[in-house]
C-alpha cells in the first residue's frame, strides 16, 4: 500500500465530513465510510500510519480523531 495515497485519500474523505455541523456523527461517518469502502489490508495499513508518529502531521485532525474514536470498528 502506497501510504501516501491513503493519507491522501483519507483527509480528502475529512474534508467532507467536517462539514458536517454534529462532529461525533462526523467522525463516526467518517469511520463507517473507511470500514465500508476500504479494504481492510488498506484499513490496517492506515491504522499503521496512523500509529507512526512521524506520519501523524500529514494526517489531519478529523480522521485522527475519528480513528482514536473509532478504532475497534476500523481494526
Amino acid at each position: 500500500m502506497n501510504g501516501d495515497h491513503l493519507i491522501r485519500m483519507a483527509n480528502q474523505i475529512g474534508i467532507f465530513f467536517e462539514s458536517m455541523p454534529d462532529r461525533a456523527e462526523a467522525r463516526q461517518g467518517l469511520a463507517q465510510h473507511l470500514k465500508k469502502f476500504w479494504d481492510p489490508r488498506m484499513r490496517r495499513a492506515f491504522l499503521q500510519l496512523v500509529d507512526d508518529d512521524a506520519s501523524q502531521p500529514r494526517i489531519s485532525e478529523m480522521v485522527r480523531a475519528a480513528v482514536r474514536e473509532h478504532r475497534a470498528l476500523l481494526a
